[in-house]
């Protein structure tokens, strides 16, 4: 029985041309001739017999996410690294005060460093099948700066998208709410592509009152979208909120990304407060955590959609029936995906990399099937931690 005898989390930063903060300062927008400079963070795992899992965390490694890592580090030296379950419920009671951002990371290693040492991607050991993902182009958020800056801006974009291959396209709006704007380029992109191209709209919780939520709502029932998520700034907890918007419009509601965990999702579902139910391995307590709320919402009769992109996101999608679309988050016509670039072996989630069948495919290697470009990681530290 191997044991954990080393944990490293390598904080770096890099640099993304041609985006920057936009008015509200809170969303990435595209922004030329500027630099945006983001900090992210890596975690390696070793084991006494030599094996290593590792893992960067990507929308989830935020500054809050690594202090809740660190917390947590100490306590995985010495524990059997197989013993997931295990690790993963110890960890939800340590934080049982906080968000839990800080455990997915750490849940995602230990899966790259079992499936290294049985010589079986993570996918096979879910039980998984899927070779190709469908996949969906997620937008940036709306700007003033020439990218996504009007509704014939999201149609051409759309428009962008459909002739790569993809066959779904989401929308993410402008930081100031405007329920007029954001319902012109719902109907804009519904008059354009209902019958091509599953449509979504995501305003990132920026509409104001229940009246703008339920006006972009019906827009989005005119315009025949799959799925409206996380309209109102009550920050996507509101069961009651989201309860009383289902009764209103037909579109299928999309929520729970910003509850994190099991019990709480249920509590959304058995609240009938949602229609599709998300998930996200670094948001929601790793792979062991994701895989249980797709089951969660399987055994409802629901689907769950997997939030944002990256190779854990991939595996998981690979061995969950009830899900319809790979996020690939976040594209513009103008600008890369904010991601930072750490793969060595042709792994991409550039809006480029899309197949002619409109999919993504999923890494086949041992373990996340992965190869991390540790020399750019070291390059770029800005802080070391060694735990053992």
């Amino acid at each position: 029985m191997s044991r954990i005898s080393r944990v490293e989390v390598h904080e770096f930063a890099f640099d993304l041309p041609d985006v920057g903060w936009d008015a509200g300062g809170f969303n990435i927008v595209y922004q030329p001739n500027n630099k945006l400079r983001l900090s992210k963070y890596a975690v390696a795992i070793e084991a006494d017999d030599g094996a290593r899992g590792e893992y960067v965390a990507l929308w989830g490694g935020s500054k809050i996410a690594l202090g809740q890592t660190l917390a947590l580090c100490p306590h995985l030296i010495g524990r059997d690294p197989h013993q997931r379950e295990l690790i993963y419920d110890d960890f939800k009671r340590a934080l049982r005060q906080y968000d839990h951002m800080g455990v997915g990371c750490l849940d995602i290693a230990l899966w790259d460093l079992a499936g290294k040492q049985l010589g079986a991607p993570v996918w096979r050991m879910l039980g998984g099948w899927r070779k190709r993902l469908p996949t969906y182009a997620s937008s940036y958020h709306g700007d003033r700066n020439g990218g996504l800056s009007s509704a014939q801006a999201y149609v051409d974009f759309a428009e962008q998208c459909y002739e790569m291959g993809y066959r779904a396209f989401k929308m993410h709006g402008w930081c100031d709410g405007n329920v007029k704007e954001e319902s012109e380029a719902v109907l804009a992109l519904g008059r354009q592509f209902r019958g091509r191209m599953a449509l979504m709209l995501d305003p990132a919780c920026e509409l104001r009152t229940f009246a703008d939520a339920l006006a972009v709502g019906r827009a989005c029932d005119e315009a025949g979208f799959f799925w409206y998520e996380d309209p109102m700034r009550d920050g996507g907890w509101s069961q009651h909120f989201h309860k009383k918007l289902r009764h209103f419009i037909k579109t299928p509601l999309l929520q729970t990304e910003h509850v994190r965990g099991l019990e709480p999702k249920a509590d959304f579902i058995v609240a009938e407060a949602t229609d599709f139910v998300r998930a996200d391995p670094e948001y929601d307590l790793g792979i062991t955590g994701t895989m249980k709320i797709a089951h969660l919402a399987e055994a409802f009769g629901l689907d769950v959609e997997i939030h944002a992109a990256g190779p854990a996101h991939r595996h998981c999608m690979a061995a969950i029936r009830n899900t319809n679309f790979y996020e690939l988050a976040l594209v513009g016509p103008k600008c890369g995906n904010a991601m930072p670039p750490v793969y060595t072996d042709g792994y991409s989630d550039e809006l480029n990399a899309v197949g002619e069948d409109g999919c993504f495919p999923v890494p086949d290697g041992p373990g996340l099937g992965v190869r991390y470009d540790w020399e750019f990681i070291k390059r770029q530290r800005t802080a070391l931690h060694e735990f053992k």
